[in-house]
């Protein structure tokens, strides 16, 4: 069994210097104020903070950020999805909610009629990428998560998330698609149904 030592007993150790504090707070405030001159003197590239004008101006995510997920489409626009349900059923936060059609493709069985993920629940954890036999679901989008003000606007449909681009297809264009409300206000990938989402609809109040 080991020894136990006694806390108290430590206090032996220290001297009237110790137990006083004030030469370590002396120093603490001092490295405050060093920071503080620093800051406000000290030009942009030794300054040890950074203020950023958002949303004029915003931060660049580093490249392993993966951000908001989007569907991947296929040639004909129509999203890779098979409706398999991998990727609901291994989410732990059962943010994403599939509908299953079935497909007019004689090669493919089903195909998604809805496909939502709630922002809101969702923890970006990636499992459903991962989960994904078809790569069919991506997080590459660099996209931060959108602030709204209504729940609804945080459940992104199918066409929400087909019209996302990779950063790789974003670098080829000069506007980066950002926000639920602009994705929406895109013409949406051909062959896509673009009266599909928003599929959610906000509930109704029974009274009750």
């Amino acid at each position: 069994m080991g020894k136990v030592v006694n806390v108290r007993e430590r206090d032996a150790h220290f001297g009237l210097y110790e137990k006083s504090f004030l030469p370590e707070i002396a120093k603490g405030i001092g490295i405050t104020m060093k920071h503080v001159v620093k800051n406000l003197f000290g030009s942009e590239e030794t300054k040890y903070t950074r203020t950023v004008s958002y949303p004029e101006q915003k931060v660049e995510y580093p490249e392993r950020f993966r951000g908001q997920h989007r569907l991947v489409p296929r040639e004909d626009g129509t999203p890779r999805c098979v409706a398999c349900f991998m990727c609901s059923t291994a989410c732990p936060s059962r943010c994403i909610s599939i509908v299953a059609e079935e497909s007019e493709d004689s090669h493919i069985e089903k195909r998604p009629r809805s496909f939502e993920i709630d922002m809101l629940k969702c923890i970006f954890c990636g499992l459903c990428v991962e989960a994904c036999p078809e790569d069919a679901i991506r997080m590459d989008t660099g996209l931060h998560a959108d602030a709204v003000t209504n729940r609804a606007d945080a459940i992104h449909g199918k066409v929400d998330l087909l019209i996302k681009l990779g950063r790789k297809e974003q670098k080829s264009l000069p506007v980066v698609y950002v926000g639920a409300h602009e994705h929406r206000a895109r013409t949406a990938p051909q062959g896509a149904d673009p009266a599909m989402p928003p599929v959610h609809e906000p509930m109704k109040s029974t009274g009750h």
